[in-house]
């Protein structure tokens, strides 16, 4: 990975959860900020967003007070650049939970999953090198 790779955000109060993600992302060529709450991820999007190509959120994020799909939804709206993918263990919501272009991530999740999802949401020219190698 090199300093011309594109960033992720990924937002979850869980730390093994954000850490295991952040490593699914770098391995397919994403450098990671992360964020333990929505308005951790909003700040960072509000510093860095201009340079972040994917944001990956969990829905419930306590102690928070703004779900994932709030965080979606505002960045959707003032990022609409930033690929998104929202991951929980539950069940995805109702319609107009997340913006359109989002996708829904069921945990617990594996690489190739977070692969092929990437795959399906990221255009062709803005995946990173190791992603789009392996898109074959």
């Amino acid at each position: 990975m090199d300093r011309h790779s594109p960033y992720a955000l990924v937002a979850d109060d869980d730390a093994l959860i954000r850490m295991d993600a952040c490593e699914i992302l770098k391995e397919a060529g994403f450098r990671c900020h992360d964020a333990a709450t929505a308005e951790q991820a909003v700040e960072l999007l509000g510093r860095f967003g201009q340079n972040i190509q994917l944001l990956f959120t969990d829905v419930s994020m306590p102690p928070g007070t703004m779900t994932g799909f709030e965080l979606a939804r505002r960045c959707a709206q003032n990022w609409p650049h930033i690929g998104i993918l929202v991951a929980s263990a539950g069940p995805p919501r109702g319609p107009g939970d997340m913006p359109d272009g989002a996708l829904f991530i069921s945990k617990p999740f594996t690489p190739d999953v977070v692969r092929e999802h990437l795959l399906k949401i990221l255009p062709e020219g803005q995946r990173p090198e190791p992603l789009e190698n392996g898109a074959d």
